[in-house]
């Protein structure tokens, strides 16, 4: 015997005490990596994994690519407290979920390791330093796994395979089901069939329905021994109790002869599950695309500028910090970054909620998601595509709807409930009819199979999804489309609502006001406007369309329109005074009396409404908005709502979320721009406004058809 760490090796062992592969003549492992994933094993003493283990032989070997740095990709919670999110390859069963954590769990400066064997996801937190990240990873990479940062490409992958695989489920539940249904007819019906041929029907539905059986339920075996490992029931553990107790009283029903068996029923019944289950699977794959929507704004080319001034298309992950750029007119910004050269005109209403473009001096940030509404514009990126701003909002609606998905759904926590009191009836009903009854222990099985399944919580699983898609259609055909299978059950208990202004409680784009201009005037002003993209020109030209372009007009961006002596545009470009709080534009021409045209961001028509029916429901109402205190305060004066907040930035508005909810509260947010996402996520429900962003429609529960 040789002894590696503390765990004695045989001599002459043929298989690699690792990983299980064939061993060279002479050799103790089969490389060098499992050696020293044996010895590390055995210095944490966990040798017992090697008896938990369930692994084909060879899968455990060592990969020999060098782990990479994971340091950029720990977040910072706290001081000098990290959490890391990483992808783990390599875990083929329970026991290697077991060593990993119990692995990094011996680091005494590691607060928490979770593992989830279906996403392949490592969830980790350290009090310490960053570079501690290298660390972790170069242990793991000991132990024979590789990590890498996780990705919302990552989740696409794990949802499309869960999918796939309820999908391939579903296909032979269904298929064995008609099979054993088309032998099990004859049975019922055959009321003078020999025993014989009885017999040979029941070996036969055997034959179809047993390996049904077993390869359709597995999405429900592997749920059910996890929920068991963790020493908890869910509603998984009922099914597969259920299932399994019908196939195992129908093989014995089999075996005996029986006038009946019951694979016929087994298999149905795993069809009619997964079918629930994957509708079920589909509306959270919607809900979870959310991360990935925000960050294809940062997907494609942008303009590089080299020092000779030529401009190069190239991928925004090349682009680093320092790098010039060239944004056309009309392009959206994909990267943080501060304006050059000339003032420019920014719509930044998709990130911060503004209403209005803003004008941006040169040396002014500008924040990823922003569109440029004047001419090129000239940037240096502030930072690169993974470590800006678009970044910053995809993990905080990463994290919050992780916070969320920890909500237990109703047919689950029936389960907790009615899973120990199934198991009393239908244990003491076989008892009953086997010592109290004279039954034999096979004929017993029936009525205690039978109980099983009557009083197990089976139909909430097939009820539940089927509710679902009726009220989801329902509710569909009113405009309000459901994205998530436990929304209705969330919206029921909230108990104050979160408004964002632009866009949800306002249309989203200015209105021109009623004031004292003649239509002439508004005809010319019109004529000006419709050269320019600027959202008050679009308005100007919206309330006249029949007035032409004026093709000897020029745009001043940041300013306004000329046409020979003929200005449309801000006050100081036009010489006059800054009149309220409203935006305005001025039409001044040489002899004629300068007009001022106002400008509103109005209200939706149901916006009083709508506020004062969620008030008469017992519901308090606030507003909470990236928009300026001025507007702001006008639109809450115009509803109703006395608790508002001004200029919020999307961490604010998580932070908001937050608070309410650690002081009790049961927030519903209603939003519908990017800054509004990880608010979205994180309330207890959510819903996007008519005319949402993507992104904002991924984050929700609920999203309300309509126009803006």
């Amino acid at each position: 015997m040789s002894v590696i760490g503390r765990i004695a090796l045989p001599a002459g062992a043929s298989a690699c005490p690792h990983c299980g592969a064939a061993l060279a003549p002479g050799a103790r492992f089969c490389c060098a990596g499992c050696e020293t994933a044996h010895g590390l094993i055995a210095a944490l003493h966990l040798d017992s994994f090697y008896g938990r283990r369930r692994v084909p032989q060879g899968a455990l070997r060592p990969d020999a690519v060098p782990p990479v740095s994971l340091v950029a990709a720990a977040e910072p919670e706290g001081d000098r407290l990290w959490r890391l999110d990483l992808m783990v390859s390599g875990l083929h069963c329970g026991a290697c979920v077991w060593l990993v954590e119990q692995a990094l769990a011996a680091d005494p400066e590691v607060l928490a390791a979770r593992v989830a064997l279906t996403s392949r996801r490592l969830s980790l937190r350290w009090r310490g330093d960053r570079a501690r990240a290298d660390d972790f990873a170069a242990l793991l990479g000991r132990l024979g796994f590789r990590a890498v940062p996780f990705t919302p490409a990552c989740l696409r992958a794990a949802d499309d395979a869960e999918t796939r695989s309820l999908t391939r489920a579903l296909g032979i539940a269904a298929f064995g089901a008609m099979n054993v249904m088309l032998v099990s007819v004859a049975v019922w019906v055959g009321e003078d069939m020999g025993d014989q041929t009885r017999g040979m029907m029941h070996w036969l539905a055997a034959l179809i329905g047993l390996p049904t059986i077993a390869v359709a339920g597995l999405p429900f075996y592997r749920s059910a021994l996890a929920a068991l490992h963790a020493r908890r029931t869910n509603m998984d553990v009922a099914i597969s109790l259920g299932v399994l107790a019908t196939a195992a009283m129908s093989l014995s029903e089999a075996l005996r002869n029986g006038p009946f068996t019951y694979f016929d029923g087994a298999t149905t019944l795993l069809a009619l599950l997964l079918a629930g289950r994957l509708l079920d699977r589909t509306a959270r794959g919607r809900a979870g695309r959310a991360v990935a929507e925000l960050l294809a704004l940062q997907d494609g080319l942008v303009r590089r500028l080299a020092a000779d001034g030529s401009a190069t298309e190239v991928a925004v992950g090349a682009v680093r910090p320092g790098d010039r750029i060239l944004l056309g007119a009309g392009e959206r910004l994909r990267l943080d970054a501060v304006l050059e050269a000339a003032p420019g005109v920014f719509d930044l209403a998709a990130t911060t909620g503004e209403s209005l473009p803003r004008g941006i001096a040169p040396g002014t940030p500008v924040a990823a998601g922003a569109v440029n509404m004047a001419g090129p514009a000239v940037l240096r990126v502030s930072a690169a595509a993974a470590d800006g701003s678009l970044a910053a909002i995809a993990r905080l609606l990463e994290h919050a709807a992780q916070a969320r998905g920890r909500f237990v759904t109703l047919a689950d926590r029936a389960a907790r409930l009615y899973v120990p009191a199934v198991l009393v009836v239908a244990t003491a009903t076989f008892l009953g009819w086997w010592l109290g009854g004279g039954l034999g222990w096979q004929a017993a099985l029936v009525p205690a199979v039978c109980a099983l399944i009557v009083t197990c919580p089976c139909g909430l699983a097939i009820a539940v999804p089927a509710v679902q898609v009726v009220t989801v259609g329902a509710l569909f055909r009113r405009g309000v489309l459901v994205t998530s299978p436990t929304a209705l059950e969330r919206l029921a208990a909230v108990d104050h609502v979160v408004l964002d202004k632009t866009g949800t409680l306002t249309a989203g784009a200015p209105t021109l006001l009623p004031g004292g201009w003649t239509p002439e005037a508004l005809r010319t002003a019109a004529s000006l406007a419709r050269g320019s993209r600027h959202p008050l020109a679009r308005a100007l030209a919206a309330a006249c369309p029949d007035a032409p372009l004026r093709p000897d007009a020029r745009e001043h961006p940041g300013l306004g329109m000329a046409a020979g002596d003929l200005r449309l545009g801000s006050a100081r470009f036009c010489g006059q005074a800054e009149v309220g709080i409203l935006p305005v534009l001025w039409l001044v021409a040489p002899g004629a009396v300068p007009v001022c045209f106002r400008f509103a961001d109005a209200l939706r028509p149901d916006a009083g409404a709508a506020v004062a029916a969620l008030q008469a429901l017992g519901l308090s109402v606030e507003i909470l908005s990236g928009d300026t205190e001025g507007a702001v305060a006008r639109a809450a004066a115009e509803v109703g709502i006395a608790d508002w907040t001004a200029a919020a930035t999307p961490a604010a508005k998580v932070a908001r979320i937050a608070a309410l909810r650690a002081a009790g509260r049961r927030p519903l947010m209603v939003g519908d721009g990017i800054n509004d996402a990880g608010a979205l996520a994180l309330a207890e429900a959510a819903a996007a406004a008519p005319g949402a962003q993507d992104l904002a429609q991924g984050a929700a529960d609920l999203v309300l058809r309509g126009k803006r």
